[in-house]
């Protein structure tokens, strides 16, 4: 089993080296990122399925540090195995859709790669059993993301949003850093469970758990990290589906699952997690529901959801044990990426993912339709999909911690879950009825937007270019750009997704603790739900018009610019380059005047003296020289 643990992380990292090789030809490139994806999916199945056992694994041997244990082990336990296979089945999935998705786009070699290298970052970090590969591959992740969200580089408004997502997470992983050396410190050791068994330094142990929550808000996009999530939606859909579903803002709640037990005992960090994960759920909610754009409505979810998972760490008994947060995690990567993929197969059909162009287009898609709405539904937490259970779960565990006293941060985070299975199960609804129901017949509603201005293409998404033989959709207005049929395997990528919505549940049941459902919570919850989509139903006048429009204009308008968060980023970041500028000057003209100013001294007087001395040797002073010499002549005469 050793061997197959190494390959998991070594053969994606492979394959993204050989795709940069072969990114010029396409179907090499192609065959690559699908086929190692195959691969290390099988992998990870294998080590999932493998006899439940922990052990570590060498991978390049230790570093010779004196007063510093590095063994850089991985480890191969049931839960890192379920992990890694739902990441690489996740990926698969995105990797054969994106063959269809950036079929015309010629830097495909690159984005795939790209992806190949983003899922090695994310499975090492899920292997890893040592603080210093863990911080490897969360490195991994930041950089690739950066190059995912920026791939179309002709558009400002991408490596904008790449530049940002880039600079916020670098500057959380400060905090990550310092967390983890102080960790390392207080072990005296990189090794994970030796980390997890050190009895002393309860001082280091906080300052350590709170820099790692730090580094996990930002990579998370916890509040106040948030807002470079959303701005990510200018990257390609594929690209919103992996960093959104299963890598990167996922990597954070599996970081603090393994440092669980340290979390139960230290109750600063675990009241400031608890807080964090509660802002945020709801936040996030509230902004999702009034977005007009339907990637950022998913990525604002995403928060959401994220948030929902750490708030589970945040509420659990120490006996509970972090399966609760592992199972939303693995709900959440099935129907996220599904939906994203999904919204990328419909903007293609219709030329963009803003709501206004999307309505009520997806009544005549068939497959499409019914992986959607399994998809959204999901989401909401109806049963007996995934998503009931997973966050059934969460729920039922929030409310054992209330009663089993674990602090103030479990009566946080249960009302916010509460109030978030409220926000969910609405924003879900009003997506569903702009996207599936529309004012009248499906054809007036395509002549008019036929007719209407044309409506800016939205984030990460433009039409794609017409070429020969492609056709025009059923039911596609005449103006909206033509499409590439989409390919069997794409389609298979989206079906198999929704179909793993239904059945995925039963992935967790060999994970202790991963599935416990109380009676009367799920009853509040499902009377929740339904609730809120019966006040979105009336809302919106039985799907006539959007329910988001009962909102103030100024609350509209602010939910879309995410209540100024941007503009405080910008603000923030204008205060540090103002702060840089006044240390460059002081180091300049007041720490470094004084040592300029012997030099200039020295140098005056310099000249002064060399244009007082008038420059002839006067013959007092060849005298003296030629005494000298004769001295020193005799000197050395009489001493030989």
């Amino acid at each position: 089993m050793t061997w197959v643990v190494r390959l998991i992380v070594l053969l994606p990292a492979l394959a993204g080296l050989a795709g940069l090789l072969a990114r010029r030809q396409r179907a090499v490139a192609a065959g690559v990122a699908v086929g190692s994806a195959a691969l290390v999916t099988a992998l990870g199945l294998a080590q999932w399925l493998a006899p439940l056992r922990t052990a570590d694994i060498d991978s390049l041997g230790g570093l010779p540090l004196r007063d510093l244990s590095v063994p850089l082990h991985l480890l191969s336990d049931r839960l890192s195995g379920l992990v890694s296979f739902v990441v690489a089945l996740v990926v698969l999935a995105i990797q054969v859709f994106t063959v269809w998705y950036l079929r015309e786009d010629r830097r495909y070699g690159q984005f795939s790669a790209t992806v190949s290298l983003f899922a090695a970052g994310m499975l090492l970090v899920v292997q890893s059993a040592d603080l210093a590969l863990t911080l490897v591959g969360w490195e991994i992740m930041g950089w690739c993301s950066w190059l995912l969200i920026g791939h179309d580089t002709d558009r400002y408004a991408a490596r904008r949003a790449a530049y940002k997502a880039f600079i916020v997470t670098r500057v959380a992983d400060i905090g990550m850093v310092v967390g983890l050396v102080a960790l390392a410190v207080r072990a005296g050791s990189t090794d994970l469970l030796d980390v997890l068994t050190a009895t002393e330094g309860d001082g280091l142990l906080t300052v350590g758990l709170v820099g790692v929550l730090i580094g996990v808000a930002g990579k998370s996009g916890l509040f106040p990290f948030h807002d470079w999530l959303p701005d990510a939606m200018e990257g390609p859909t594929p690209a919103s589906a992996l960093i959104h579903a299963a890598t990167m803002v996922a990597a954070g709640s599996y970081v603090v699952t393994r440092f669980f037990s340290l979390y139960a005992v230290d109750d600063a960090a675990r009241l400031l997690l608890a807080v964090l994960a509660a802002v945020t759920m709801v936040y996030a909610a509230v902004l999702a529901f009034a977005q007009s754009d339907v990637k950022r409505l998913l990525a604002y979810s995403t928060l959401s959801q994220i948030a929902i998972m750490l708030g589970a760490l945040a509420a659990a008994p120490a006996e509970s044990g972090a399966a609760p947060a592992i199972s939303h995690l693995i709900g959440h990567a099935f129907f996220k990426a599904l939906l994203f993929l999904g919204v990328g197969w419909l903007a293609v059909l219709v030329g963009g993912t803003a709501l206004v162009r999307m309505r009520g287009r997806l009544r005549t898609r068939g497959a499409l339709r019914w992986s959607m709405a399994l998809g959204f539904a999901a989401l909401a937490g109806v049963p007996p999909l995934i998503g009931f259970f997973t966050k059934e779960t969460v729920i039922d565990t929030a409310f054992e911690g209330v009663a089993e006293g674990v602090g103030l941060g479990a009566w946080i985070v249960l009302v916010a879950l509460l109030v978030t299975v409220v926000l969910t199960a609405a924003y879900c609804t009003r997506a569903w009825l702009l996207l599936d129901h529309v004012d009248g017949p499906l054809e007036d509603t395509a002549r008019r937007e036929a007719s209407a201005a044309p409506v800016p293409v939205s984030a990460g998404e433009s039409p794609p270019a017409p070429t020969a033989g492609h056709e025009v959709a059923a039911g596609q207005a005449a103006g909206h750009g033509h499409h590439a049929p989409i390919t069997l395997s794409a389609a298979v990528s989206v079906v198999a997704l929704a179909v793993l919505t239904v059945v995925g549940t039963l992935f967790l049941t060999g994970l202790r603790g991963a599935i416990h459902v109380g009676i009367a919570t799920a009853v509040l919850s499902v009377l929740l739900i339904a609730g809120a989509a019966l006040a979105v139903w009336v809302a919106s006048r039985h799907g006539r018009v959007d329910a988001a429009e009962r909102l103030p204009v100024s609350v509209r308008a602010g939910a879309e610019r995410g209540f100024g968060a941007d503009a405080a980023y910008a603000r923030f970041g204008s205060g540090v380059v103002g702060l840089a500028r006044v240390v460059v000057m002081l180091d300049r003209d007041v720490v470094d005047a004084y040592p300029r100013a012997t030099a200039v001294t020295a140098r005056g007087l310099g000249r002064f003296g060399e244009r007082a001395h008038r420059a002839i040797p006067s013959l007092a002073l060849v005298g003296l020289v030629v005494g000298a010499g004769l001295v020193v002549g005799l000197g050395v005469v009489t001493w030989l």
